[in-house]
């Protein structure tokens, strides 16, 4: 029997398929078209093939934030990932408590990006900041506008107090979802916590954990408004990433050929490390 096709279905898809180009496809190209050229402005360009690739690999600036990049998207995983799975484990399945923790843990995610900023920002200030004002009260010298591993502490605590939540409702819901059976069979089995959790909860939150990293280590490392709001990008350059190097390249220098192929670069690695953490987690899946 043959299968009977409906081409009218495709005027269903082709708005989506023109929002698609006119938000993606056709910017994309634009920063694609300014890669390979050059401009002194009046709208004139010069053809400069792969130039600015090569000036932008061989630049220590790029490989400085790309290597700060991924060092601050290896520490929020670190902790966003252990803690989030604690708390879920520690929420309430049943009862009135249910929607309320739900609710606070639905909070800090509603926030707008440069809000976080700007609050985290006030909060670590020495002089009217609760977090800065507690810890030089207690005769820390905090400062994270001119210490560098005090920025950088800032920006973590920042990212864990806003982020920390997406992974505690996704690994719920993958906890929500394990049957009422299996806990009673380990109950019968005399299974410790620890092994319910080796052999049940864990094995069933893989897929949701696998979203979760992936969502969280391509937010972490295209992260550019809460720390440009914090510290700028400072104190010196220690927490200027690949974005915010990207910004000041465009708009502060108007260098738009080498920040065009710095973009294009940037993408390619968010690609390719996204692809790296999906292949290892499936395939350590489909080992097990």
């Amino acid at each position: 029997m043959e299968k009977t096709w409906n081409n009218k279905a495709w005027f269903l898809v082709l708005p989506v398929l023109v929002l698609v180009a006119f938000s993606a496809v056709i910017p994309l190209m634009t920063v694609v078209n300014y890669s390979v050229q050059d401009t002194f402005g009046n709208n004139e360009f010069f053809w400069a093939g792969t130039d600015w690739f090569v000036q932008t690999l061989h630049s220590d600036r790029f490989w400085a934030a790309l290597q700060r990049n991924l060092v601050f998207s290896l520490i929020v995983l670190a902790l966003q990932i252990p803690l989030g799975i604690f708390i879920a484990l520690n929420m309430p399945k049943k009862g009135i408590g249910v929607p309320i923790c739900l609710v606070l843990m639905a909070l800090p995610l509603l926030i707008p990006w440069n809000v976080v900023g700007t609050i985290w920002q006030v909060f670590g200030r020495v002089d009217i900041g609760l977090l800065g004002h507690t810890l030089e009260a207690m005769g820390f010298d905090y400062n994270y506008v001119r210490d560098p591993l005090d920025a950088w502490i800032t920006i973590i605590l920042m990212d864990v107090w806003h982020w920390t939540s997406l992974v505690v409702l996704l690994c719920y819901a993958g906890l929500v979802s394990i049957p009422d059976a299996y806990y009673q069979a380990a109950k019968i089995d005399g299974a410790s916590r620890w092994s319910v959790f080796r052999y049940i909860q864990l094995p069933k939150m893989k897929r949701v954990l696998l979203i979760a990293v992936l969502l969280r280590f391509m937010d972490s490392f295209m992260i550019y408004t809460e720390p440009f709001v914090v510290t700028g990008g400072g104190p010196g350059n220690s927490t200027t990433f690949l974005s915010i190097d990207l910004v000041k390249m465009a708009v502060g220098q108007f260098d738009l050929g080498p920040a065009a192929a710095m973009s294009i670069i940037y993408f390619l690695i968010i690609l390719l490390l996204s692809w790296v953490f999906y292949t290892v987690m499936t395939s350590s899946d489909a080992n097990a």
